[in-house]
């Protein structure tokens, strides 16, 4: 029974650190529309459905891909290897989608939008949900197409620090000290 009391806001410094105990892969969502190539570095990717098969990615509004995605309804969620995370960084900044994508090797899928070379794979989706969630956007995409890419370890991130590799079975996890 409820004593009718509400809970104790929850701590943002404390959940953040609670959160960063959560490893998670890392990938680069990239879009299309016309000649714009956009892309970000997303943690935040789940598996949905198996039939039909899905996936959910969780961007932020004031993201730069995002409104490419929302005007096309396409997308591409590309798996880093571990050896990637110059790539990650990459598209982690806050720069130019020109400036991201510049002598990067890419080819583009069957819908345009650029997969990243040398990548665990890709999978290409066409929007099939959108649920706005404060100040994020979840999109659930269909798959419409998957590319198996290299067999390697994955780039993981954890504890606000990047998974090192060692040899192609082996990651440390970061273990960066509380700022």
């Amino acid at each position: 029974m409820s004593s009718g009391n509400p809970p104790p806001p929850v701590d943002a410094a404390v959940f953040r650190t609670l959160m960063g105990r959560w490893s998670t892969g890392v990938s680069v969502v990239t879009a299309r529309d016309g000649p714009l190539d956009a892309g970000l570095t997303v943690n935040a990717f789940l598996s949905v459905s198996l039939t039909p098969p899905s996936v959910l990615v969780s961007l932020t509004r004031d993201a730069d891909t995002t409104p490419v995605i929302e005007r096309t309804g396409l997308f591409a969620v590309n798996f880093l290897a571990a050896d990637q995370r110059p790539l990650s960084e990459r598209f982690a900044r806050q720069v130019p989608s020109a400036e991201k994508f510049a002598g990067l090797s890419f080819h583009r899928g069957s819908t345009g939008v650029a997969l990243v070379d040398g990548t665990l794979g890709s999978v290409e989706c066409r929007v099939a949900q959108r649920v706005p969630t404060y100040d994020h956007i979840l999109l659930v995409g269909e798959v419409v197409h998957e590319e198996l890419g290299r067999d390697a370890p994955p780039l993981l991130f954890f504890r606000s620090a990047y998974a090192d590799a060692e040899g192609s079975d082996r990651l440390h996890l970061g273990t960066r000290e509380k700022r």
